[in-house]
């Protein structure tokens, strides 16, 4: 696996992250971090969005009134595809690792 696909899909999960945030930062400036930055940014993210939709499961669930059924549930589904994104991210990179890690000398 090249580093060129990592990057792609890194990119993808910050875009997707950012927009579902409504975030207006954008993806071509976020190379000055690096790429831990990046996935320490990215893993925040993830976590930003499963917190936010059990807090509003929650309200929901508890009746107040300016949370709908509709907003609880489409936050629920961003937060599920950030993470599913999250976890196929992390298996290219244990893939990538035990790829290197077979290479002979």
């Amino acid at each position: 696996m090249n580093t060129s696909a990592l990057q792609a899909a890194l990119q993808q999960l910050t875009l997707l992250a950012s927009q579902s945030q409504g975030a207006t930062s954008s993806v071509a400036g976020a190379g000055a971090t690096g790429f831990s930055g990046e996935l320490q940014a990215s893993l925040k993210r993830i976590n930003q969005l499963q917190q936010t939709a059990t807090q509003h499961a929650n309200a929901f669930q508890v009746g107040s009134p300016d949370v709908a059924l509709n907003d609880v549930m489409v936050d629920m589904q961003k937060a599920a595809l950030s993470f599913q994104m999250g976890v196929q991210v992390r298996n290219r990179l244990v893939t990538a690792y035990k790829d290197v890690m077979a290479m002979q000398v």
